[in-house]
């Protein structure tokens, strides 16, 4: 995609910076025809005709379903969650197994194992098969050895408490909301004077997780063709060391918080790769960041901060760049076509309660970048944009 001008003007979240037009003729039917839809959809009687009549039956059907789904959502994490608590999907990677074998195991008595496994085979983790055993199912299966997702689903119980009372989030009535205790730099003045024990958790996540976007930020991007890499906000170093893979020849750098930096050199010098990087701390709101890149990456660093210190943040970034100097940023963005549950719900109330941040639309990323001086912006395709898509600009 092209940048918009150089001086174009930063979009209030939500809005424009003009009042908007009067509707036109076409929207003015449009919004006709919704709310006449929508008187429809609300009749009893219309209920039940579509459920009645086979053309409109599985519509019918499927909408119920979907409306129930939103209803229940949160037992289906709470399944899941039980099920990666318990180890289950492990213990079921070399075959199916008897379920009181597994209530043993897992310290339930068999009751309560066949009601869990009953939620756990209907939600697809798992399926039964031949002998009363329990096998993996198709949900299930990818969930084998799969440290980042076992991981973030672990650290989700952080987000239910906090959910318990959305509209007291909403309102910012809840006192010490845990997720924001858990990931202690979104709530401090001074994140580079955090101890090692408060980043250890979120540290150990972070890593954990990157895994999932890494392959496609890499797979969208490739950095053949680069010198050095800096990856700012890069944690423990996993992205580094992914990209040190794929490009044998690219000298690495990587900035982050001193008490993350120092887990990142450690965790690099294990894996051989302390002749390749360079490894320095400090605040990369308030410390300009060192030079030497020709690309820096952002990974899953912007959404977490309000438009402010993220114009903070790609200007130092900028700076550190050469002209015509590259930077990929990559993250889940909002309005993803196919996601946009993820980016809008998950993510804003995810970063709700984390205390600062917001999911954006690549058109407001695009307008920061832009502001900031950067030009020719462009997204590149991911595979599962679920997961990241990727923004790549260059210093101008």
């Amino acid at each position: 995609m092209s940048a918009p001008g150089p001086g174009a003007a930063i979009a209030a979240p939500g809005g424009t910076s003009d009042a908007a037009p009067p509707p036109g003729w076409l929207t003015r039917q449009r919004e006709r025809w919704l709310d006449w839809r929508n008187r429809v959809l609300a009749s009893r009687a219309f209920q039940r005709r579509a459920a009645a009549f086979a053309l409109t039956r599985p519509i019918a059907r499927a909408r119920a379903r979907a409306v129930f789904d939103l209803v229940a959502g949160f037992v289906y994490s709470q399944v899941l969650w039980a099920c990666v608590r318990l180890r289950l999907f492990d213990q079921l990677a070399d075959g199916p197994q008897d379920p009181d074998a597994l209530a043993a195991r897992c310290d339930l008595s068999p009751e309560a194992m066949q009601r869990l496994l009953a939620a756990a085979v209907s939600l697809r983790l798992f399926e039964r098969r031949a002998h009363g055993r329990i096998g993996l199912g198709v949900l299930g299966a990818p969930l084998v050895g799969n440290e980042g997702i076992c991981a973030m689903v672990e650290h989700h119980a952080a987000l239910y408490a906090d959910l318990a009372d959305p509209l007291a989030l909403l309102r910012g009535e809840r006192r010490d909301p845990a997720l924001a205790q858990y990931w202690p730099y979104a709530g401090t003045p001074q994140p580079d004077a955090l101890a090692a024990e408060r980043v250890a958790a979120y540290s150990a996540l972070m890593s954990a997780s990157q895994p999932l976007v890494a392959d496609e930020i890499l797979d969208a991007y490739p950095l053949q063709r680069h010198r050095v890499l800096m990856d700012v906000g890069g944690g423990e170093g996993r992205f580094l060391a992914a990209a040190a893979l794929r490009a044998p020849h690219l000298k690495l750098m990587l900035f982050d918080l001193p008490a993350v930096a120092a887990r990142a050199r450690e965790r690099l010098a294990r894996l051989g790769l302390d002749a390749r990087v360079e490894v320095h701390g400090g605040d990369f709101f308030a410390d300009a960041l060192p030079r030497g890149a020709d690309v820096i990456s952002l990974v899953r660093v912007v959404h977490d901060h309000d438009d402010a210190r993220v114009m903070t943040l790609l200007r130092h970034v900028h700076a550190a760049l050469p002209p015509g100097g590259t930077l990929v940023l990559g993250e889940p963005m909002a309005g993803t076509p196919g996601a946009e549950p993820m980016g809008d719900a998950y993510f804003g109330f995810y970063l709700l309660a984390m205390g600062r941040g917001r999911p954006r639309t690549v058109a407001e990323l695009e307008r920061l970048l832009v502001a900031a001086g950067f030009v020719d912006v462009r997204l590149r395709r991911t595979a599962i944009p679920l997961q990241a898509q990727v923004l790549v600009a260059r210093a101008g």
